[in-house]
């Protein structure tokens, strides 16, 4: 889609080789404006005219701006200053874009950048791609505890073009080296903030002026923890460290930000049955999506078929009662939504650290008490809808269980086959035995002929299409069965959608897989069972 603003603009810089106002284009905006702007509507080849006439760290800067999948595009169309761009990109985002690549293209690029920036990427490659070590960068301001805040200022300036944020100082111990040879990670000491370093008297020493009580991440804990620590201590970043408390680098708050963004969409494609399906849902391949889709929507189809097997166990309530087939969607879909409702909260609950497995006591007293406020509300509401309900729609056709007689022409035989079936032809007239009173209706044009007198018997010729109903339900009966049915299935979707995320969450599956989608559908087949059980002993 075209830029509304700055499209046409590019077009007409590109269509004339205007390298001044591409310049200008690119070091006059903000990265991620210029980024946006040259993101859907030009070719990787016009992109990389554009910034070509820009500096090379202002190239690095709108291209980590770009979504995922362009990048991607440009490498693969790369000009030769590409190596450079590399090495000016955030430590972090460019570890970020060769796991993205093919092996062989990112063996290529790997060629392009110096050996120290080669050392950095290995590095962070090693790091689990779920782990903190994963998100962090090692491109941070660090001071020696044994300079004055001066020198710390002086130093920092020759820092601060090649770092990620100089907000926060952390300060650092003399190297040691391991047993092997190796330098390990200098030992993290303390932190300080700029604020401080500014305001501190000239001559004090980082060490006096530092924090010493720090809050720090392992390289090794899930990426989540990340999250929780931030919105916990309002940090700008955090440092990362390793079990000698060495300092590996430093997670921003950026990066944060960017997670928080995919752990939600996750949460919530997981949470409707989907996939993860990271990235611009467009650009996605069309297999990819509809195998992320189509294994949950299978899953939870051959679930919902057991709703058949409870519907044909209770096959003969449901030919006495045929109104009760009519209230079978109302009753579930209670469940279903109470369900979700649960589960969404104590959900959101354990991501935020609200609510632990070890709370599900808590939890379930509370929802038991919530379920029983829920179910007798919407119960009182299923009371009168059940009341009101129309005594033709009340009444209905009844199973017959005892013999009937069928006339067919002359000459016709009627044989068992194998399976014991009489097969009778279309159109053959039959006399039936009710069992309780019933009331015929004739269809429009048609009246009552008068009896054939056969001995000990009228026999009445009636005609097709006539609607035969039985004795309406009691409204009163029926009001009380659809009202304690959605009562006791609003209640136990209610516990079901509050114990399933707790019990994901303690045997270490994600709890947002227990939300709405699994949650309806097993309470589905529960409610329908529920529903036919009150039924089966009110009005049978």
């Amino acid at each position: 889609m075209s830029h509304p603003l700055f499209g046409p603009e590019i077009r007409a810089l590109l269509e004339e080789q205007n390298a001044d106002g591409m310049r200008a284009f690119c070091e006059s905006l903000h990265p991620a404006t210029v980024a946006e702007a040259l993101a859907d509507e030009f070719t990787p080849e016009q992109v990389w005219e554009v910034l070509s006439h820009s500096p090379i760290r202002t190239q690095a800067s709108i291209f980590e701006y770009l979504p995922p999948a362009r990048q991607v595009e440009m490498v693969e169309k790369a000009r030769p200053q590409f190596g450079q761009l590399l090495s000016k990109m955030s430590h972090d985002d460019r570890v970020d874009l060769l796991r993205r690549l093919p092996g062989r293209v990112a063996e290529a690029l790997m060629r392009l950048v110096d050996e120290a920036d080669r050392k950095d990427i290995a590095t962070l490659f090693q790091y689990g791609e779920n782990t903190v070590g994963a998100l962090m960068t090692t491109d941070y301001a660090w001071l020696p505890g044994t300079v004055t805040a001066a020198e710390a200022i002086d130093q920092l300036r020759q820092q601060a073009p090649d770092r990620e944020t100089i907000y926060y100082i952390y300060v650092l111990d003399e190297p040691n080296r391991r047993t092997d040879g190796t330098l390990a990670p200098r030992r993290l000491l303390g932190v300080v903030s700029l604020r401080d370093l500014i305001l501190a008297p000239r001559h004090s020493l980082i060490r006096e002026l530092m924090e010493s009580e720090i809050v720090a991440l392992r390289f090794d804990e899930d990426k989540e923890a990340v999250a929780r620590l931030f919105s916990r201590y309002d940090l700008i970043a955090v440092p990362v460290v390793d079990d000698q408390f060495g300092l590996l680098g430093i997670v921003t708050h950026d990066d944060v930000l960017d997670l928080v963004q995919e752990e939600a969409t996750e949460d919530l494609q997981r949470q409707a049955a989907v996939g993860p399906i990271l990235g611009d849902y467009l650009r996605a391949g069309f297999g990819r999506v509809w195998w992320n889709r189509v294994k949950w929507l299978a899953l939870l189809f051959v679930a919902e078929l057991l709703t058949f097997s409870v519907m044909a166990y209770f096959e003969d309530l449901i030919a006495a009662v045929v109104v009760l087939a009519l209230f079978v969607p109302l009753c579930i879909s209670t469940g279903g939504n109470s369900g979700s409702q649960a589960a969404t909260l104590v959900t959101r609950s354990l991501a935020l650290g609200y609510v632990r497995p070890r709370d599900w006591k808590k939890v379930l007293r509370r929802e038991l008490l919530m379920g029983l406020a829920l179910g007798g509300s919407l119960g009182l509401i299923a009371f009168f809808r059940g009341a009101a309900t129309f005594e033709d729609t009340r009444a209905g056709p009844r199973k017959v269980g005892e013999p009937f007689s069928v006339r067919v022409p002359p000459g016709t035989e009627l044989a068992p086959d194998a399976n014991r079936d009489v097969p009778v032809a279309a159109g053959a007239s039959q006399t039936v035995t009710v069992e309780k009173d019933s009331r015929v209706r004739l269809p429009e044009g048609h009246s009552m002929e008068p009896p054939e007198r056969l001995p000990g018997a009228w026999v009445y010729r009636l005609p097709a299409k006539c609607e035969v109903r039985t004795q309406p339900v009691s409204r009163w009966a029926l009001a009380q069965v659809i009202a304690l049915a959605v009562m006791g299935i609003c209640l136990w979707g209610t516990l079901i959608g509050c114990m399933l995320p707790l019990f994901f969450e303690q045997v270490g599956w994600d709890p947002a897989v227990a939300s709405s989608p699994f949650v309806a559908t097993f309470v589905d087949v529960t409610g329908i069972f529920i529903f036919f059980s009150v039924a089966k002993f009110y009005l049978l």
